[in-house]
């Protein structure tokens, strides 16, 4: 699928009639990316790559372009929580037009506020990069919403299914945190060959500007993961407790069975009674009484041991 976009009086916008200096490639069929390889010039590896959700992020330039692989995140509702997703995208500067390619539908140009005032290619870039990092921001905010409402509900439970929800969780900030540092190094790369790239002052202060809010999307990825991982223990400890608490008041009700039980069957065997139980008329009531009484004396050093 493809989607032609326009730089328009500093704003980028969706043009449906085929014209445009903004190419985004979703998904590319064969004869797309043929037509990239062979009439754009783009390197068939490099094309590959940004199609690859396992390949690290990067910057090439070549002869007629630049070629930066990215990260980005991406969510899709599995079951209860949503599986959180890495996956890359290719962005290919040339001088006169951006193509954007990825594997799946992205919303990079959703919302307007990051393409405000963009005055050529490179500012659209770099704000695509600033986009994704808002990206990871807000999936990392539903990480950690997540797992505060799976943690409220481990207060009660016995099961290891909101745990394997938590660890599922904790799996996903670690692939963040990887996935960030990433960009971080190809961040690095695009400030030191922003000569190559002909990037103005003023660019150069915005690519400033977006690495230092990755640095901090990085560094709010690695609170949430240590925060995390470090608790994991905790709950684990938690649901062993509750565990625990069920067994011990099942233990009591056994109890509280099973003297009165005692009490009545030790005066319902076929011997006999002590007393002259046996032809007292209240020997049924005597019996009852004394069920009723063992029970009560459970019950009084259950408060005083604070079993």
């Amino acid at each position: 699928m493809r989607r032609i976009y326009e730089l328009l009086s500093g704003k980028v916008l969706e043009n449906l009639y085929g014209q445009g200096q903004i190419t985004v490639f979703i998904r590319p069929e064969e004869a797309e990316r043929r037509y990239l390889i062979d009439e754009m010039k783009i390197d068939e590896h490099t094309l590959y790559s940004a199609l690859d959700p396992d390949e690290l992020a990067r910057l090439e330039v070549e002869s007629n372009h630049a070629a930066i692989i990215l990260k980005c995140p991406r969510a899709t509702t599995q079951d209860i929580v949503n599986q959180f997703e890495i996956c890359s995208i290719g962005m290919f500067l040339f001088k006169d037009q951006l193509i954007i390619v990825a594997d799946h539908d992205i919303p990079v140009f959703d919302g307007g506020k990051h393409f405000l005032k963009c005055q050529s290619l490179n500012d659209v870039a770099i704000r695509s990069i600033y986009k994704t990092i808002s990206l990871f921001l807000t999936q990392l905010r539903s990480i950690n919403r997540q797992a505060s409402e799976i943690e409220s509900k481990l207060h009660g439970a016995i099961e290891n299914e909101q745990l394997m929800h938590l660890f599922e969780l904790e799996k996903v900030l670690v692939y963040y945190v990887n996935a960030i540092h990433s960009n971080s190094i190809m961040l690095d790369k695009v400030r030191n060959n922003t000569v190559k790239l002909g990037f103005t002052v003023e660019q150069c202060e915005l690519l400033e500007d977006v690495s230092v809010e990755n640095s901090q999307c990085a560094k709010q990825a690695e609170i949430y993961s240590s925060i995390l991982a470090g608790l994991m223990d905790a709950r684990v400890s938690i649901i062993s407790n509750n565990l625990n608490i069920i067994m011990k008041t099942l233990t009591l009700i056994t109890l509280g069975i099973m003297v009165p039980t005692f009490v009545v069957s030790a005066f319902s065997m076929n011997v006999h009674l002590p007393f002259g139980l046996n032809e007292s008329p209240l020997s049924f009531w005597i019996i009852t009484s004394l069920a009723f009484a063992s029970v009560f004396v459970l019950v009084i050093l259950q408060k005083k041991k604070k079993w």
